[in-house]
């Protein structure tokens, strides 16, 4: 079964400037990169416009509201955020073209999907345009399985350089949606902090990671295998819905990250896995930042072919050992779990203190 990918030459259509590091660009090297015959085999995955109602799951009326009557004008709406004559409308494709993704994995045309669309979403609030973006895609996409595919438990991992404080403050007093963030710290949106761990019913169910900057493939996939997949064996999704952000690559302006394409590539494997064990292999993932072309470009080639590899890696770590599996871990792997920064165990420790208020987490 291939992986549906969605990509549309109308998310250029959206605009902020000819200076603005969230660009058109962005869509045209990935379309560039698709040309390209060795890419591997996917299904292309047409966009439709998110409904009023699937945008009110999320979003108040009013601002809905508001953003519409911003289309074929040029509205300012903060410092770096600005609704361009064509940004309803693309905005809309971009929610819209996610939902798809998810429905085409839910009704088993596709296994895995990769959605790469703009504008972002994850920093969209309930009734504010915030950091690059308008609407908050991967929320609307939780909400979409829970409410019309009726699932009772989605994960959303959060990998983008910024905090997403619109995906926390979405599910931050429920248990049905679990979000994960890892993210550069101090930096915008300020928000993030490991002490912000739900409230209510929700309490146990936000676990932020926040990151001083010069990770590398190690340091994240170290997250991932021995934070992360103890978290979701336990707490058992059904759909891992991914905010796949691209600035926390090597040379990306905005960060100070030093992820390489390999490393998204191994970052997918490793969600692969946990989607396998618990989630019949669901696992949908949504484009957020990533500002350097040529690094956007690499990181999503690899993603995607991790994706439409469609095999799990054997080993002993948590998530790349499929119940069924043994062996010793790939040799990428190996190599990369023993390359840790040297303040990595310093910045986890809060977290983890956090985090085992709830979840069973192994010393590591």
């Amino acid at each position: 079964m291939n992986t549906g990918v969605v990509i549309d030459r109308r998310y250029m259509d959206h605009d902020m400037g000819a200076f603005h590091v969230e660009s058109p660009l962005r869509i045209e090297v990935l379309l560039r990169m698709f040309a390209d015959d060795s890419l591997v085999p996917y299904l292309a995955i047409p966009p439709r416009p998110a409904t009023a109602e699937e945008l009110e799951w999320v979003h108040e009326r009013g601002y809905i509201d508001f953003l519409r009557s911003t289309n074929g004008k040029t509205t300012p709406l903060d410092a770096d955020t600005t609704a361009g004559p064509k940004t309803w409308p693309t905005a809309l494709l971009a929610a819209g073209g996610f939902l798809e993704s998810l429905d085409r994995i839910m009704d088993g045309t596709v296994a895995n999907a990769l959605a790469l669309v703009r504008p972002p979403g994850h920093h969209a609030e309930a009734s504010r345009a915030m950091g690059f973006c308008f609407l908050n895609n991967v929320a609307i996409g939780a909400e979409h399985l829970l409410r019309r595919h009726g699932l009772r438990r989605v994960l959303i991992v959060d990998w983008d350089l910024h905090h997403g404080n619109g995906t926390e403050h979405a599910f931050y007093e429920r248990h049905d949606v679990l979000y994960f963030s890892t993210h550069q710290s101090p930096l915008y949106p300020g928000t993030g902090a490991a002490r912000f761990f739900g409230h209510g019913d929700g309490y146990g169910y936000n676990l932020n990671v926040p990151l001083l900057a010069g990770k590398t493939d190690a340091d994240y996939f170290h997250i991932f295998e021995k934070i992360l997949a103890p978290v979701a064996a336990e707490f058992a999704p059904e759909f891992i819905l991914v905010s796949a952000g691209f600035d926390i690559a090597a040379g990306d302006p905005l960060g100070g990250m030093n992820v390489t394409p390999k490393g998204f590539g191994l970052l997918t494997a490793s969600l692969m896995a946990m989607a396998e064990r618990t989630a019949a292999g669901r696992l949908a993932m949504v484009l957020e930042g990533g500002y350097d072309p040529a690094a956007l470009r690499d990181g999503v080639g690899e993603v995607l072919r991790a994706l439409a590899r469609g095999t799990i890696p054997s080993g002993d770590s948590p998530s790349l050992r499929p119940p069924e599996a043994g062996g010793p871990l790939p040799d990428e792997g190996s190599r990369l779990l023993g390359a840790l920064s040297a303040s990595l165990r310093a910045e986890l420790e809060e977290p983890l203190q956090t985090f085992r208020r709830k979840w069973d987490i192994p010393s590591a």
